[in-house]
């Protein structure tokens, strides 16, 4: 495990009583089951307390119907549709708003992500950590199958968002990442309806004053369905977050920051 990058846990944190892994899905059929399944085994293994929302964000497929499937089978599963605007920020919130958990993990419907770190997540939250992020692209980290063209621009994003902040985070775009409630709560309101999402809640923990750490993480391209995230993404919507973040970094005098 790697040594921490910023501040300090908190050892006199209240013990968390539930983790709450929250999935947004939209045309997943092919392998929300297998995601969901397997997740609940591994927590299930592990003893850690959970309940996994997932989020159909108006799927055309049979997203919605595997999911109910999949719930006799997984009782900690709480399927929801998002009947509102779509997005996968937007599917994101909707699943924060709705969670029961005193800890969150944002996590991809396409089994990407490996379900081993979400337990290390909830072991690092539980030793005091307010959030915890994974690097693909640190020492111990490493992905697989990664179309190289996004892969190059993952990496020009991060190095551009290093350097705005002055932040050693170096996957600060990756999704799959760990926090305690309260920290969702104290990066409200949450603005991004898009991918942007997935900087602008490490960015306001960093900047707000909630303490982190970063462990080295593994990722898997998708064997099945369709990637969502266009290149686009990663132009005017992501800079509008950033430089939102970062203006409430030199200008807001505080007024987010944890208390």
């Amino acid at each position: 495990m790697s040594a921490p990058l910023s501040n300090v846990p908190n050892l006199t944190a209240e013990p968390l009583k539930l983790l709450s892994i929250i999935i947004p899905a939209r045309d997943e059929a092919g392998c929300i089951s297998s995601t969901v399944e397997h997740l609940h085994v591994e927590l299930r293994l592990r003893g850690v307390p959970h309940e996994i929302i997932v989020v159909d964000d108006g799927s055309s497929d049979a997203t919605w119907q595997k999911l109910l499937e999949s719930r006799d089978r997984v009782p900690t599963l709480k399927p929801l549709q998002n009947s509102g605007p779509n997005g996968f920020g937007r599917a994101i919130t909707f699943g924060l708003d709705r969670m029961t958990g005193d800890a969150a993990v944002i996590m991809m419907a396409d089994e990407s992500d490996d379900c081993r770190d979400v337990v290390r997540y909830w072991e690092l939250l539980n030793q005091g950590w307010d959030a915890v992020f994974g690097s693909r692209f640190m020492k111990g980290g490493g992905v697989i199958d990664y179309p190289w063209v996004k892969l190059r621009m993952n990496r020009l994003a991060n190095l551009f968002i290093r350097v705005m902040f002055g932040t050693k985070l170096n996957d600060t775009t990756n999704a799959f990442k760990a926090y305690r409630a309260t920290v969702i709560e104290g990066c409200r309101p949450i603005l991004s309806p898009h991918f942007n999402l997935t900087v602008e809640l490490p960015l306001k923990t960093i900047v707000r004053g909630y303490s982190w750490t970063v462990i080295p993480i593994t990722w898997r391209n998708r064997r099945s369905g369709k990637a969502k995230l266009a290149i686009r993404e990663m132009g005017s919507r992501y800079l509008f977050i950033c430089l939102y973040v970062w203006l409430e970094k030199f200008f807001s005098r505080g007024d987010y920051r944890k208390k």
